[in-house]
């Protein structure tokens, strides 16, 4: 994909350090990238190469150490806990490993919820999840809390629940890698499909060399950097 498009998420000089007892650990220094929108980028590296300490920091979930993201031309750092809440509400979403679906709601309402949160009126929110996990597969499971579902059914409803506010920029972090091989491969193509029909952007932190070669650019982290 042409990557000419409008940066939706930057970062310029990126580090960060973690103090244990006496010692500090340098995790990421001097990390700088732009992801343009509708781009797709798998960050590969070894582990404990900082990958999931980038995604982080780039979500605003984490401060750096030294450096500055932009997400959407907002530092999340410089703004208070409630705004930078607000911030990745209405411009990232975010898949995790383990899906981090709520227990006690069904897969509709895990869904619906970013919108909910937003004080989105809640008959509508409910019915662009359902239009959603249809759209993922999922429509006869919509109403099953997840300890109903499969695992990779969980990591549908968690694409879906990404993806509902029609975020900018999605980050997912090791998304197929709880999953067999059969599984991730169908999470790993309604990764890609979802991409193309949402023109939303997607990096991917993954250990999966075949995933990171269904992506437009990889960036590979090594001794805290990006490899150049």
């Amino acid at each position: 994909m042409s990557r000419t498009g409008a940066v939706v998420l930057r970062c310029r000089e990126l580090g960060k350090t973690y103090v244990q007892g006496d010692a500090k650990v340098e995790v990421l220094a001097g990390v700088s990238l732009d992801i343009v929108a509708g781009e797709t980028v798998a960050l590969v590296g070894a582990s404990g190469s900082g990958k999931t300490t980038l995604l982080h920091l780039l979500a605003g979930l984490d401060d750096p150490t030294a450096g500055r993201v932009e997400l959407g031309g907002t530092d999340p750092a410089g703004i208070s806990q409630k705004a930078r809440g607000d911030l990745r509400n209405r411009t990232l979403g975010f898949v995790y490993q383990f899906h981090h679906l709520l227990g006690e709601f069904t897969a509709e309402e895990n869904v619906a919820m970013p919108l909910l949160i937003r004080r989105h009126p809640s008959a509508d929110a409910i019915e662009r999840a359902r239009a959603l996990l249809e759209r993922v597969g999922l429509a006869s499971r919509a109403r099953h809390r997840p300890s109903e579902l499969s695992g990779g059914e969980r990591q549908r409803a968690a694409v879906a629940r990404a993806l509902i506010t029609r975020p900018t920029c999605v980050l997912a972090d090791e998304p197929t890698g709880n999953l067999d091989r059969r599984t991730a491969e169908s999470i790993q193509q309604l990764l890609i499909e979802l991409n193309e029909e949402f023109g939303t952007s997607l990096v991917v932190a993954t250990h999966d060399v075949a995933l990171a070669g269904k992506l437009g650019r990889v960036l590979r982290l090594v001794d805290g950097g990006l490899e150049r």
